[in-house]
C-alpha cells in the first residue's frame, strides 16, 4: 500500500537506479524506506525529529539526505529522469512567462529615495577566486 507523501512503485522504479549502493559496512535500512522518509519530510515540512517511525531513525534519514545532497545524487537523478522522459517525448519544454507572474521587487527599480536621487549604483559582483583557474 502506498501512503500519502510516499513514492509510487512507478516513481521508485525511475529513481532507484540513481541511488548509490553501499558495498561495505553495516546492513543498511531499505533505500526506499529512507527515500520515502525524505519525501515525507519535504512534502509535509515537519522537522527531522518529528519523522514517523515507519521511516526508521530520523538521524539515518537526515544523514543520508545530507550525503546525497552534497554528492549531487538528487541533481543527477533529476537530470537522468528528465533525459529519459525527453527521449520518450513525455516532456513539453514550451514555457510561457508574462508580467502577471514575474514581478520585480520594489527595490529592484534602483530609483533611490523619494525625490529621485539615486544613492548607490548597481555594481557588477566579481568572485574573489576564479573557479576556472587551477
Amino acid at each position: 500500500m502506498v501512503r500519502r507523501h510516499e513514492l509510487t512503485d512507478q516513481e521508485w522504479e525511475l529513481l532507484a537506479p540513481s541511488i548509490p549502493r553501499s558495498a561495505t559496512g553495516r546492513p543498511r535500512v531499505s533505500d526506499r524506506q529512507v527515500i520515502n522518509g525524505m519525501v515525507y519530510k519535504i512534502r509535509t515540512g515537519i522537522s527531522w525529529r518529528d519523522l514517523p517511525e515507519r521511516y526508521g531513525l530520523w538521524q539515518t534519514v537526515y544523514s543520508r539526505f545530507r550525503r546525497y545532497a552534497i554528492n549531487g545524487v538528487f541533481t543527477r537523478a533529476l537530470q537522468q529522469i528528465q533525459a529519459q522522459a525527453d527521449a520518450a517525448g513525455d516532456i513539453d519544454w514550451l514555457v510561457q512567462i508574462d508580467s502577471t507572474i514575474v514581478r520585480a521587487h520594489q527595490h529592484a527599480a534602483a530609483t533611490g529615495r523619494k525625490g529621485g536621487s539615486v544613492g548607490r549604483t548597481n555594481r557588477t559582483i566579481t568572485p574573489s577566486v576564479d573557479p576556472g583557474a587551477d
